[in-house]
């Protein structure tokens, strides 16, 4: 077993609450399936179950004693920290371009936006790389701005309204105009 589903076992084996009680009444000293079903309020098949799975985690052990089967924390089990856990399964930092192309490739396959993403993470990738494109000047006008969008969306308001609102543009009225300024020139 890796690293990666040694750590996703501890979680689920976590993510129950009677196996957590379970967990919390061996902090506490071990026990044997009759003892802990009856402290717990659970029927002893359900108890033999949950520690089943969190032997497998590796949380729990048991040994045999003449007459019962004794279940005690393991040792150093739950004293890794969520950092240690998840360490190997995040994957390599990678730079976020090749994050910013597999969305570009996703909403923009053939040079136009098929939708705009929900998530504002990948909403703000799409209109960066819209903005990348538009030829650097400033001021725009309204028109020059619109036209642009167009190449890329037929609702130029709506992404151009996204674009403001995700500080990538600035509009100001000058001698009534609307005129528009880049914030990442």
């Amino acid at each position: 077993m890796d690293e990666t589903s040694g750590a996703l076992a501890v979680f689920k084996a976590l993510g129950d609450s009677s196996r957590l009680r379970i967990v919390g009444m061996l902090m506490r000293g071990e026990a044997y399936v009759e003892l802990i079903a009856s402290r717990l309020g659970l029927t002893s098949a359900t108890v033999s179950h949950h520690l089943k799975k969190l032997e497998e985690a590796g949380l729990v052990e048991c040994r045999r004693t003449q007459f019962y089967m004794i279940y005690s924390l393991i040792p150093d089990a739950l004293s890794a920290t969520l950092a240690e856990l998840v360490a190997d399964a995040a994957p390599p930092v990678d730079n976020d371009a090749s994050y910013r192309d597999a969305v570009i490739n996703a909403f923009m396959p053939f040079g136009k936006l098929t939708h705009l993403p929900s998530q504002n993470k990948k909403r703000e990738v799409v209109l960066r790389h819209m903005l990348s494109e538009l030829e650097k000047k400033d001021p725009y006008t309204e028109e020059e701005i619109n036209e642009h969008i167009k190449k890329y969306y037929d609702d130029y308001c709506c992404v151009r309204r996204e674009m403001i609102s995700f500080g990538l543009l600035r509009r100001e009225h000058e001698s009534g105009v609307e005129l528009y300024h880049r914030t990442d020139a």
